[in-house]
């Protein structure tokens, strides 16, 4: 984990709030997982790799749900972790070339993906609910209202959940989406 200033690609504010000096950096690893989370964790191995005893909140529903301090939610297929999300203002911070995923203005977050997916060939995909997603990288942007602006919401998803049109239709929305 890594620290980096409050300004945006080029050093400029693009969007991002200022807020976000403060952020804990993640790193982003394709498939993998995302900062000290990796896909297929369990429950416990997530909390600790937070460094907490337990989430501050379970939900269940079609996916079991944790919600953490910091504003970050898990949540699990089978037992497994298959999904990590970030608020668009609160918790880590992940960049990706440069750009930070959370908190971005979203028109602006999604024509970055666009213009990565075209330089790099990653696979784009819109879901159901209008969000951007690169599969092979396992990032799906999703809009958080904050206020009068509508800011990125990253989610990290296992492969698995992403190539299949199944899971990739009923993908959780939670509380916090827009």
């Amino acid at each position: 984990m890594s620290s980096r200033s409050g300004l945006g690609p080029l050093g400029r504010g693009s969007g991002w709030m200022e807020a976000n000096a403060a952020r804990e950096c993640w790193e982003l690893r394709s498939g993998a997982g995302v900062g000290p989370l990796q896909f297929g964790m369990s429950p416990a191995e997530v909390a600790r790799a937070l460094g907490v005893p337990e989430p501050q909140e379970r939900v269940g529903g079609p996916y079991a749900q944790e919600a953490f301090p910091g504003a970050l939610k898990t949540f699990y297929d089978a037992g497994k972790l298959a999904c990590v999300a970030l608020d668009a203002v609160a918790g880590p911070q992940v960049f990706l070339s440069g750009f930070p995923l959370a908190g971005s203005d979203l028109e602006q977050g999604q024509q970055f993906l666009l213009e990565h997916a075209a330089e790099h060939g990653n696979h784009v995909l819109y879901t159901p609910d209008d969000s951007l997603t690169l599969i092979d990288l396992g990032v799906l942007l999703r809009s958080q209202r904050v206020g009068a602006a509508r800011l990125t919401r990253p989610l990290f998803v296992k492969e698995e959940w992403l190539e299949s049109e199944y899971f990739r239709d009923r993908l959780p929305l939670e509380a916090g989406t827009g």
